[in-house]
C-alpha cells in the first residue's frame, strides 16, 4: 500500500543549506518531481529576502555544479541547480531507491522532506540507503495511503493539511483575520515564509482536485 513519510534533516547537511550562511532569514522551497534515471530536481524557490544577487549567496558546495537565477518577483526567486550526481544526498538517495519527493522546504534550522513509496518497505530501503551513506535523518511521520481516502486528502501532504487546518481553525481565513501567518509560524515552528508556501501549495491542490471533477462549462 502507498506510504507516505515526512523526514527531516540538519539545515547545513543538504547542499542548498549554504545559503543560510549568508541568508538565514529565508526559505528554500524545492519543486515536486518523481525520480528518473539521471535527473535530479533542477529548480527551486528561495522566498524572503531582496538582494542584487541571489546566486552568489550560495556558497561552492560539492553537491552542487552550478546554480542560475531564472526569475524573480520582488523577494521570491526562482533558480534552477545543476546537481554533482556522483555526489551522495538526500536527493540522489530518493533517484536511488525510486522514492517520490512531494514537498522539500528548508530554513535555517532544518530541511523538511515530504516523500512518497510504494509501500513501507520502499520507505525503510530509503532509510537504510541513507544510514549506509551517514545521512542524517530523522523520521516524524509514517502513514499509508488507505483506499478510502478522499481525492482531496491524497492530494494534499501532511505538512500542508497541518498548515491548512490551523489556519482555519484559529481563523486566519476569517475577516477581519484573528491570526497573522507570523502567529501560525511560531505555532508550527517554522518561518512566515514557509506558512505561506504551504497554504498556497495546499490550496492549490484543493482547488485542482475540486475543479478537475466538475463538468466541462458549455
Amino acid at each position: 500500500m502507498a506510504t507516505e513519510a515526512t523526514f527531516t534533516v540538519p539545515s547545513d547537511q543538504f547542499p542548498l543549506g549554504t545559503v543560510f550562511e549568508r541568508l538565514p532569514r529565508v526559505t528554500v522551497e524545492l519543486e515536486r518531481i518523481i525520480p528518473a534515471r539521471d535527473v535530479v530536481i533542477p529548480y527551486f524557490w528561495v522566498r524572503g529576502t531582496a538582494v542584487d544577487d541571489i546566486e552568489g549567496a550560495f556558497s561552492d558546495h560539492p553537491g552542487v555544479k552550478r546554480i542560475r537565477l531564472i526569475d524573480s518577483v520582488e523577494d521570491e526567486y526562482l533558480l534552477r541547480v545543476e546537481w554533482a550526481l556522483d555526489y551522495d544526498d538526500v536527493l540522489t538517495t530518493l533517484t536511488e531507491t525510486k522514492i517520490a519527493l512531494i514537498e522539500a522546504v528548508g530554513t535555517n534550522q532544518q530541511w523538511t522532506f515530504d516523500i512518497r513509496g510504494d509501500d513501507r518497505q520502499d520507505i525503510a530501503a530509503f532509510q537504510q540507503r541513507c544510514l549506509e551513506l551517514d545521512i542524517p535523518i530523522t523520521l516524524s511521520k509514517l502513514h499509508a495511503l488507505t483506499p478510502i481516502e478522499s481525492e482531496t486528502e491524497s492530494a494534499l501532504t501532511d505538512s500542508q493539511q497541518e498548515a491548512l487546518l490551523l489556519a482555519y481553525e484559529r481563523g486566519y481565513f476569517n475577516s477581519p483575520r484573528d491570526v497573522t501567518m507570523a502567529d501560525l509560524g511560531d505555532e508550527l515552528g517554522i518561518s512566515q515564509q514557509a506558512v505561506a508556501s504551504r497554504l498556497r501549495r495546499g490550496i492549490d491542490s484543493i482547488l485542482g482536485s475540486t475543479l478537475s471533477e466538475l463538468p466541462p462549462s458549455e
